[in-house]
C-alpha cells in the first residue's frame, strides 16, 4: 500500500487556488455537515477552539470521505504535539504566530524524521494505515503541507526570510492578529490592516509563495484569489452557524410583527 498524493499540497506546488472553510465547532457531526460541501480545504483548529485529538481524529475521518483537505492548526509550535498530530493522520499543519526564521526552522523540522528533522518515529499509526503503507517515510515529508502564520508587523518584516527557509509549503496572514498589533482590536478588515499585510504579500507573490488568509466574507476572499492568493479561507462554521441563527430569528421576528 502506497501514501496518498496531498490534493492540497499539489494544488500550492501547481499554482491552483483552493477555497476553504474554518473549522471550529469541535465536532465530527458539524464537520460531516461541512464535508460535503465542495471546499477544496479545511482548516481545523485546536488554538482557539475546545478541540481534543479524539474530537479531531473524528473531524479528520469526516473530511477524509469527501474532497476536501483537512489541514490542523495546532495549538502552539510545540514538536510534541505535531507528532501526535501526524501520526492521527494530519495531511497538513498552519502553525500559529510565527515570528522569526528559527522559529519557521523549528516548525518544520518538528515534521520532518532524522536525520533532516526531530519528529519521532512509530510504525503503527493511523497516519501510515496501522504499518500497512510501506513507503510513508520516504513521501511523507514531499506530501505534508507546513504553513506558517504571521500575525504580528514584526513577523511581517521578516517574512520573505520566514518564506524562504527550506519545507515550508505557504505563508498565512492572520489578520485580526495584525489588526490587535497595530491597535485595531476586533478590526480585521480594516484598510490599514491591509495596507500592511498587501506589500508583503506582492513581494512573496513575486517569489512564487503560496499565500493564504482568513477573511468571513466571500467577496472579499474572491478578490484575494483574483489579486494572487493561494488558498484563503472564505468563511468559519461558528460564523455561519451564528450568522444563520441571527437572520432566522429577525426574520421570524419581522414577518410575525406585520413588516413583510
Amino acid at each position: 500500500m502506497e501514501l496518498a498524493a496531498n490534493p492540497f499540497t499539489r494544488a500550492l506546488a501547481e499554482g491552483r487556488r483552493q477555497v476553504g472553510c474554518w473549522i471550529s465547532l469541535s465536532s465530527p457531526f458539524a464537520a460531516e455537515v461541512i464535508a460535503p460541501a465542495g471546499f477544496d480545504w479545511a482548516l481545523v483548529d485546536l488554538e482557539h477552539s475546545p478541540n481534543d485529538y479524539f474530537s479531531l481524529l473524528g473531524q479528520l475521518q469526516a473530511f477524509a470521505a469527501s474532497g476536501a483537505t483537512a489541514i490542523v492548526r495546532p495549538e502552539w509550535n510545540d514538536p510534541v504535539m505535531v507528532k501526535r498530530l501526524l501520526d492521527l493522520g494530519a495531511p497538513g499543519l498552519l502553525f500559529p504566530m510565527i515570528q522569526s526564521v528559527a522559529e519557521a526552522e523549528a516548525a518544520v523540522a518538528s515534521t520532518r524524521y532524522p536525520p533532516r528533522g526531530v519528529r519521532g518515529v512509530s510504525g503503527a499509526t493511523r497516519a501510515t494505515k496501522f504499518g500497512r503503507i510501506k513507503d510513508y517515510a520516504a513521501r511523507v515529508e514531499a506530501e505534508t503541507s507546513v504553513l506558517l502564520q504571521l500575525e504580528s508587523r514584526a513577523a511581517l518584516a521578516r517574512a520573505e526570510e520566514i518564506a524562504a527557509v527550506e519545507g515550508v509549503s505557504g505563508i498565512f496572514f492572520g489578520p485580526a492578529d495584525i489588526a490587535a498589533d497595530m491597535g485595531l482590536l476586533g478590526q480585521p478588515l480594516h484598510a490599514d490592516v491591509w495596507a500592511e499585510i498587501m506589500p508583503v504579500a506582492r513581494r512573496l507573490m513575486a517569489r512564487g509563495v503560496p499565500l493564504g488568509t482568513l477573511v468571513n466574507d466571500p467577496a472579499r476572499a474572491a478578490a484575494l484569489l483574483r489579486e494572487g492568493f493561494s488558498f484563503v479561507a472564505c468563511a468559519s462554521d461558528t460564523v455561519l452557524l451564528a450568522r444563520a441563527a441571527d437572520t432566522a430569528l429577525a426574520e421570524v421576528r419581522r414577518l410575525s410583527e406585520g413588516e413583510g
